[in-house]
């Protein structure tokens, strides 16, 4: 009968600390959730509700006029869409192959050059060439310009990926899993491909899943090498979309009295909130297809340990 009631009173803490651990992560789930919640709202909204009461959860009017202005832009929406896509598929599988490679050649002890790659990698996120030098080798030396390479090749190394990547091969792959596999005849791209690559699976998911949002929110690239409106993706073409709404709204006094009064009716801080609705959606959707990976690698420490 005492052993029962240690056991409860040893299990107390243990359910206190559960529920309050509980309590926290459905507080932190609510920060995360609620503001999205509350952007799709005030993209509902309409700008008289706005004006009137600001950001509520509970707008006075309904409207869907910013969704109907962004409708507007017909097929070139499809079409940047489709350069998101595309541009973000690409890039990364790309990308992923070109780290993966880089980061199985750092983490080979007996790779001859393997210091000097590694200084080289960690030189290039202390210093960089500049924006006129990057602009000149991507134009003039390169020909990226109005074509999908100009989004896709100036951002398919990054330093920081490839120091994940390494220090997760060194962390989850054991040297004489090499050594043996060597012995048994493997080269070392088979060894890399059917070997090292199954084993790193949630190391690849993570550093994936980095470089896929990287591609889908650039811009930057779009503004400096396209011209071509057909090679525009979705980021580029909704900023400038929101650029000209708040050009015509600056400058609504200078347009004249019919056109002020028109751009009365054009939706502002709503169309600001659907744009982000457009953006975070599609990219929303490809984190369930990485968590499984994620979540396995952040638990392989605690297992080997």
């Amino acid at each position: 009968m005492k052993a029962i009631t240690k056991r409860s009173r040893l299990g107390k803490p243990a359910l206190v600390s559960e529920i309050s651990f509980y309590i926290i992560l459905g507080i932190f789930c609510a920060a995360c959730i609620i503001p999205f919640i509350f952007v799709i709202i005030i993209s509902f909204s309409s700008e008289e509700s706005i004006r009137s009461i600001g950001y509520s959860f509970a707008p006075v009017k309904w409207s869907t006029s910013a969704y109907e202005y962004v409708f507007q832009l017909g097929d070139q929406l499809w079409r940047s869409y489709f350069n998101s896509f595309f541009v973000t598929i690409v890039g990364t599988v790309t990308s992923l192959l070109m780290t993966i490679m880089y980061a199985y050649a750092l983490f080979r002890k007996d790779f001859k050059y393997r210091n000097f790659f590694t200084f080289f990698a960690f030189f290039t996120t202390l210093f960089g060439g500049g924006l006129v030098p990057t602009y000149m080798v991507c134009k003039q030396l390169l020909y990226l310009s109005n074509n999908y390479a100009a989004l896709i090749v100036p951002a398919l190394i990054s330093p920081f990926n490839i120091i994940i990547m390494r220090t997760f091969f060194i962390s989850s792959i054991p040297n004489e899993l090499i050594e043996a596999a060597s012995i048994d005849g493997s080269g070392e791209y088979r060894t890399l491909f059917q070997i090292i690559i199954p084993i790193a699976k949630p190391g690849i998911a993570t550093v994936g899943l980095l470089t896929a949002l990287s591609y889908w929110n650039e811009w930057f690239l779009a503004m400096l090498y396209i011209r071509d409106a057909k090679y525009i993706p979705l980021q580029y073409l909704l900023m400038k979309m929101q650029n000209q709404a708040d050009f015509l709204f600056k400058n609504a006094s200078v347009i004249g009295v019919e056109a002020s009064k028109m751009l009365k009716d054009l939706p502002s801080a709503s169309l600001r909130m659907a744009l982000v609705v457009f953006i975070v959606v599609p990219i929303a959707f490809a984190y369930p297809f990485f968590q499984r990976y994620i979540i396995s690698g952040l638990t392989i420490g605690s297992v080997k340990g």
